[in-house]
């Protein structure tokens, strides 16, 4: 791989070149579109050359902090502002490898939309940018529903207001948003058009996790064999830091960990082990994110008398007043568990369970999956898998985003509204959220 001395600060001593050289080749940096530029400091006499997206993990952090706390809606909506920020806005992915990550996620158990996320903090600073990624886009959501929890533990539901069906109404507008984008780029002629709408057709006779992994399977044999005489799309690479080892070792640890943590939860009768155990399994073999994994962990927890379901449903009903995933409505039930440790030893213990399986996921699969994609055959593949993921967000912007926040014209024109403040006017999601939650409140929607 060629490395570019451009990308590179001058040194401030003598002799700097030669490190630079080196430090190029260690870690194979060959453009400023994989890797921000060097920082160069001096310690103590020393040069020392850092990678920026090294240095940068509070700034990974922010980013997914501020994108969590707007981040209304539920992972397809998580995947509109994910495309917003970081193919539209920081240039860190083009179209074509965004859609093919969702693709690849969307086949894997567990949280879709967080195992992006931490796959985006990944490809920007390695394991500690994924973990930095999973903390801001994770942390607010799982501290407000542990909140919730103390406080709400002996109500049935949480609050609701014509403010929360507002943000309902939002999501409707940031998915409509990413399909105008990813259409636009991902189907740009009528076989891709078409190949779309069949998937979306297709996944709402299909409903379901299995529905969808068909509907994805499927665009990619259509992809194979009906669109092989189209343009093959450019090869986006990566920017994975990682190599197939490591990837084969993240994948033999979820395994391990599936066979060794039930073993160790019933030979020792240790709550920790019991806890750790039912939400690694639950985050590990869940296909179909949050709504899917609740009655897996009501099965978990109430039966074994660790938490009641009132408290159950108190929680469920605070989790969908919060932005995130709801697989932090783990933290929720670590929290107000009967058994100890609980409260805020018992969440992060179940929050970290949960989502264990999902960083094991994406480290193990990601080197593996760039690999196969390079292949001229499956590239011919992924326009299919590209535009059958467009079909999939055009059936969910229908159902259930549509259908559950849209009952009258007032629905529709403040949808109509933050759609063209969005695509037209450009302003920022956030902003676009904040705006959208007071005026549903104060029109009483």
């Amino acid at each position: 791989m060629r490395n570019s001395y451009s990308d590179c600060r001058q040194w401030a001593i003598t002799g700097g070149q030669k490190l630079a050289e080196i430090l190029l080749s260690i870690y194979d940096i060959d453009n400023r579109s994989q890797f921000a530029i060097f920082i160069i400091s001096t310690q103590r006499g020393l040069l020392v050359a850092i990678p920026e997206h090294r240095a940068s993990l509070v700034r990974i952090f922010l980013v997914f902090l501020r994108l969590r706390l707007t981040s209304f809606g539920g992972p397809f909506a998580h995947l509109g502002y994910f495309r917003d920020e970081f193919v539209e806005r920081r240039k860190w992915l083009d179209d074509h490898a965004y859609a093919e990550l969702v693709a690849l996620c969307q086949l894997l158990p567990g949280p879709a939309s967080s195992q992006v996320g931490i796959a985006l903090g990944l490809f920007r600073g390695g394991i500690p940018g994924a973990v930095a990624a999973w903390l801001g886009f994770t942390l607010p959501s799982a501290v407000a529903l542990v909140l919730f929890g103390l406080v709400l533990t002996s109500m049935g539901s949480a609050p609701d207001g014509a403010w929360l069906h507002g943000l309902k109404i939002v999501t409707v507008a940031v998915i409509a948003q990413a399909l105008w984008g990813m259409g636009k780029k991902l189907c740009p002629d009528r076989a891709r058009a078409s190949l779309a709408v069949a998937a979306a057709v297709l996944v709402g006779w299909l409903p379901g996790m299995l529905g969808q992994i068909a509907v994805i399977v499927a665009g990619g044999l259509v992809g194979w064999a009906w669109l092989s005489t189209e343009s093959t799309v450019p090869h986006s690479p990566l920017p994975i830091a990682l190599g197939r080892r490591a990837g084969v070792l993240a994948l033999s640890a979820y395994v391990a960990l599936l066979i060794v943590l039930p073993a160790l939860a019933t030979q020792s009768d240790n709550y920790i082990f019991q806890l750790f155990d039912s939400f690694y399994r639950a985050g590990a073999l869940v296909f179909g994110g949050g709504h899917v994994v609740l009655p897996l962990l009501q099965a978990e927890v109430v039966p074994a008398g660790w938490v009641s379901n009132d408290a159950f449903l108190a929680g469920y009903g605070a989790a969908q007043a919060v932005p995130g995933p709801l697989f932090t409505f783990a933290a929720y039930l670590g929290a107000v568990s009967t058994k100890s440790p609980n409260g805020w030893l018992g969440a992060p213990i179940a929050l970290t369970a949960i989502f264990l399986p999902a960083f094991l996921l994406v480290i193990g699969a990601l080197p593996l999956w760039e690999g196969v994609r390079r292949h001229p055959g499956m590239q011919h593949a992924m326009q299919g898998v590209n535009a059958a993921v467009v079909g999939l967000l055009l059936a969910a912007l229908y159902h259930p985003v549509w259908t559950s926040a849209i009952f009258t014209a007032s629905d529709f024109a403040l949808a109509s509204v933050a759609f063209l403040l969005l695509v037209i006017w450009k302003v920022p999601p956030w902003l676009v959220v904040i705006l959208c939650a007071v005026l549903a409140g104060l029109a009483g929607l």
